[in-house]
């Protein structure tokens, strides 16, 4: 075999090879170019290496042999002789002036990649030799967290949902929450996973901490000190009122006096909206200067205002009832036990706006808190889509405590059972610290230059002058980097089938429909849902108040449209997104 070239310098993990003549090289040999894999053959091992720059220029020897020169990345070494290869990241032997330089066969791309065990997924094929498959090492992956990041259109989410279903199969009893900020994995993942909805899922308004549960009254705006001061102080007695309820102790007590049980406000102890309201309500009758219970009387208005919003059902429905439903509510989220579906898939486009962020940090830290206090005995992945929309590289935008909640999960999850999977199309608004707890990427198409910036900077590995690739990948074509593969790759996902592909729930076609004819039925049902989902029955006015007492519009479940209408339901999937 003709060597491809010969190494005529070595610096650290860099080498220089020179080229040979191209009347001295095949057809595949002279295609040769940044990117690709070549193997330098030394005394004992074989390195395997990355060419990252070719020239015509600079210093060649004299001799006439070379025509060009090319810089490469010394990646790793295949030791153990043709009978019992095996290949290991690092170089103990370095090559020599003079060592011969070919491009990387088959079998020394299949011995690269080859399985290490069984905790291996397969997700696709080689960009630079499709007969050879690209392993992704799941321990790894996970254990050490993973990103997907990649523009829109590129195959994001498609690739998402092949990492996913992988998963699954190799490993059918890790629990996997998914945030669906599209509701469109809803049927990706079959009768494996549970769809979660603001039709289907109880998270009761107790179970918020004192951040989530003023961001939820305040509608995403700062709380008003005052307000804040009270709150802060009933809180904890109407837990411990609750409390003395359920022990059946109904005597009557001085709730001035009462100190709460030794209840903070961020105990995930139940309590009722009617003692909450009375106990406001009572601290507000003791007061004497009219103008001071102006205060006390527009918290009741918000909390009452928030509790008869039917777009909150699923924060309060039976408010006043009580009871405790944790256990309940935390089998249910993170499937303990599985009962044949190890996934929660949380639709979050039909919630209100103004609570997604709240509701979003409730299930963030609430699955770090069970892993802390289960000691991490039954695992977790918790995949946040739309990363950056929730932990933002600018801090004086979105949901402190959601961010806080994430980062969470980034820095310590892994000792605890809880693993991240970040899903972004701006890596460069996303928190930086929590990008850099990602130990494994898988980069699609990026055009921002912002975005590759910040890649090149998480990319540590010899191989990142790969992100040149960045701007120009195709379509399902990715570059994986970090623990969970063998090497920093080029490689394209594998087909995905049908009924795995992601589809929103608010696509729209551009091909009317056969029953487009009913339009009054249509126009009228529209306007059903928009007034039934814009209104907050029974909420007093407050027309002192700064907050939003009403909601902004947004399109959630309200009256459902008939099938006898003669409409097609699909055409009305997008009433279910909220306005942004």
């Amino acid at each position: 075999m003709t060597s491809f070239g010969r190494v005529i310098s070595v610096r650290g993990s860099l080498a220089r090879v020179g080229l040979l003549a191209s009347n001295q090289l095949g057809v595949s040999e002279v295609r040769a170019t940044v990117g690709r894999f070549v193997s330098i053959r030394c005394a004992n091992s074989t390195i395997v290496a990355m060419i990252t720059e070719v020239s015509s220029e600079g210093d060649l020897p004299e001799s006439g042999t070379y025509i060009a020169s090319a810089s490469v990345d010394l990646l790793g070494e295949i030791l153990g002789g043709p009978e019992r290869p095996k290949f290991q990241r690092g170089i103990t032997n370095y090559p020599t002036i003079g060592d011969t330089v070919d491009l990387i066969t088959s079998q020394e791309l299949r011995t690269v990649y080859a399985p290490s065990g069984s905790d291996q997924i397969d997700v696709g094929t080689l960009q630079q030799d499709r007969s050879v498959v690209a392993y992704v090492d799941i321990e790894e992956m996970l254990s050490k967290h993973f990103a997907v990041l990649g523009s829109t259109g590129v195959g994001k989410s498609t690739g998402v949902s092949l990492l996913l279903n992988e998963i699954l199969k190799s490993r059918p009893n890790l629990r996997i929450f998914l945030l669906d900020v599209h509701n469109e994995y809803g049927r990706c993942f079959g009768d494996r996973s549970l769809v979660l909805n603001p039709r289907n899922l109880k998270l009761p308004f107790w179970l918020f901490n004192f951040e989530e549960i003023v961001d939820v009254l305040f509608a995403g705006r700062p709380g008003v000190p005052d307000e804040l001061d009270i709150l802060a102080e009933v809180i904890p007695v109407a837990k411990g009122i609750y409390t003395q309820y359920q022990n059946g102790d109904r005597v009557a007590v001085k709730r001035s006096e009462s100190r709460g049980a030794g209840y903070t406000v961020d105990t995930p102890v139940p309590y009722r909206l009617v003692d909450l309201i009375s106990l406001i309500d009572e601290r507000m009758g003791k007061l004497e200067n009219r103008s001071s219970r102006i205060i006390y009387h527009k918290l009741i208005s918000r909390i009452e205002a928030v509790r008869n919003d039917p777009r909150y059902t699923f924060m309060f429905d039976n408010a006043n009832v009580g009871g405790d439903t944790m256990a309940d509510v935390v089998s249910h989220l993170f499937r303990l036990p599985a009962n044949g579906k190890p996934m929660t898939v949380m639709q979050l486009a039909g919630f209100p706006a103004e609570v997604v962020d709240s509701v979003v940090s409730v299930l963030c830290r609430m699955a770090f808190d069970f892993g802390l206090w289960s000691d991490g005995v039954s695992p977790l992945l918790f995949v946040c889509e739309e990363a950056h929309r929730y932990a933002s590289a600018d801090r004086s935008i979105g949901f402190g405590p959601t961010r806080k909640a994430v980062s969470r999960i980034a820095k310590e999850g892994r000792k605890y059972g809880v693993y991240l999977g970040l899903v972004t199309q701006r890596p460069a608004e996303l928190d930086a610290t929590i990008i850099s707890q990602c130990n494994t990427l898988f980069a699609m198409r990026l055009a921002n230059e912002r975005d590759q910036s910040l890649l090149r900077a998480a990319v540590s590995d010899a191989a990142a002058n790969l992100l040149s690739f960045v701007p120009s990948l195709g379509s399902r074509e990715v570059l994986a980097f970090g623990e969970g593969v063998a090497l920093p790759t080029r490689l394209r996902f594998k087909e995905v089938p049908v009924h795995q592909l992601p589809r929103s729930e608010a696509s729209i076609s551009t091909v009317p429909s056969a029953t487009s004819g009913h339009d009054m039925h249509f126009v009228g049902a529209v306007l059903e849902r928009w007034r039934g989902a814009t209104s907050s029955r029974d909420a007093p006015s407050d027309p002192g108040s700064n907050d939003r007492t009403a909601a902004r519009p947004v399109l959630v479940e309200a009256p459902m449209l008939q099938p006898s209408m003669g409409l097609d339901p699909d055409r009305f999937s997008l009433l279910k997104k909220p306005l942004r």
